[in-house]
C-alpha cells in the first residue's frame, strides 16, 4: 500500500504530496491517477500501453508509479517535510541518498 509524504519547495512554498509504495489506485485505474496529477503525457501512454498488453503493463506500472512520481517532484526542487518517521522510511523507499533530497539514487 502506497504511503504518502508531504513535500515541499522551498522557493514558493507550495505543499504537495509525494507518494511512496505498491499504487493501487494505478492497478486500478491505469494511467488515471497520472492524469489527475497532472502528468498527462505519462497517464495517457500508460493506458494506451495497458491495453496493448493486455493489463501485464498496468501490474508492473503499480509497482513503479509513485516512486516516479514522487522523484520527479524531488528534481524539480521539492523536499521532504514531514514527521521524521515519514521522512526517514520515504528516504528509505526512494533511495535518497542525503538528507537535503539533493541527491536520488538510481
Amino acid at each position: 500500500m502506497a504511503t504518502a509524504v508531504r513535500l515541499r519547495n522551498p522557493q514558493t512554498g507550495v505543499v504537495k504530496k509525494g507518494f511512496f509504495g505498491f499504487s493501487w489506485t494505478s492497478l486500478f485505474f491505469g494511467g488515471l491517477p497520472a492524469i489527475i496529477r497532472g502528468d498527462i503525457g505519462t497517464g495517457l501512454a500508460v493506458m494506451l500501453v495497458t491495453i496493448l498488453t493486455f493489463g501485464l503493463a498496468g501490474v508492473i506500472w503499480a509497482f513503479v508509479y509513485n516512486k516516479r512520481y514522487t522523484h520527479k517532484l524531488i528534481e524539480t526542487g521539492y523536499v521532504i517535510d514531514d514527521a521524521p518517521e515519514v521522512a526517514a522510511a520515504a528516504r528509505k523507499s526512494l533511495g535518497i541518498v542525503d538528507a537535503q533530497n539533493t541527491s536520488v539514487a538510481a
